[in-house]
């Protein structure tokens, strides 16, 4: 049985694996010995530029999971309503079922 909630978390992360394993790729692929060494303030603009791209995306992401705990709860209501509803048809079901008992033994013992 597929858990509910992981539906629309899936929905919210997919979108940015792309851009995660984009950001990730340099880390893991070999760099060449013939590449110029690159200056500190170079490294230092590449690295707010990317602070700043992962600031957007993590302002993405905590939209989208705003979206989804907000489904989360929502569904999560409409199945307390429904549990309640049953029980209360349990109730009555054993209040008749009880009653038509009585009922039974009383038409027995006449």
């Amino acid at each position: 049985m597929a858990l509910p909630w992981l539906i629309p978390a899936l929905k919210a992360v997919l979108p940015h694996v792309g851009d995660i394993v984009a950001a990730a790729k340099p880390v893991f692929t070999k760099k060449t010995p013939e590449a110029a060494p690159v200056s500190e303030n170079q490294q230092i603009a590449e690295l707010q530029a990317a602070a700043s791209q992962n600031a957007e995306h993590i302002r993405e992401l905590a939209a989208q999971l705003q979206s989804t705990v907000s489904a989360l709860e929502k569904a999560a209501e409409v199945a307390e309503s429904r549990l309640r509803r049953a029980v209360l048809a349990c109730a009555v079901a054993v209040a008749l079922s009880v009653l038509s008992l009585i009922v039974a033994v009383i038409a027995v013992v006449r």
